[in-house]
């Protein structure tokens, strides 16, 4: 499928990823599937769509950020592996 080339899209859809701690692809992919459920096929409709969803996240409180710093960390064994000698 190819992407929508709105700037504005791209834009909301980023500021999306950047809240959730997702790549802007599986961003981009959770508006996508909600656009379809919701039967919008238009790019201003899917860019006002993504704003929606990143004000629901910011009312939401949803922040993963801490969540995955703590992923990243080493713990035990693992932070003396060696990937090269």
């Amino acid at each position: 499928m190819a992407g929508i080339t709105d700037r504005a899209y791209n834009a909301a859809c980023s500021r999306l990823a950047t809240r959730l701690g997702i790549s802007q692809a599986a961003a981009r992919r959770k508006v996508d599937i909600r656009a379809a459920a919701e039967g919008l096929k238009e790019a201003d409709a899917k860019r006002e769509l993504a704003e929606k969803m990143l004000a629901e996240a910011d009312s939401a409180g949803v922040d993963n950020g801490p969540l995955l710093t703590s992923m990243l960390e080493a713990v035990g064994n693992d932070e003396n592996f060696m990937t090269e000698d």
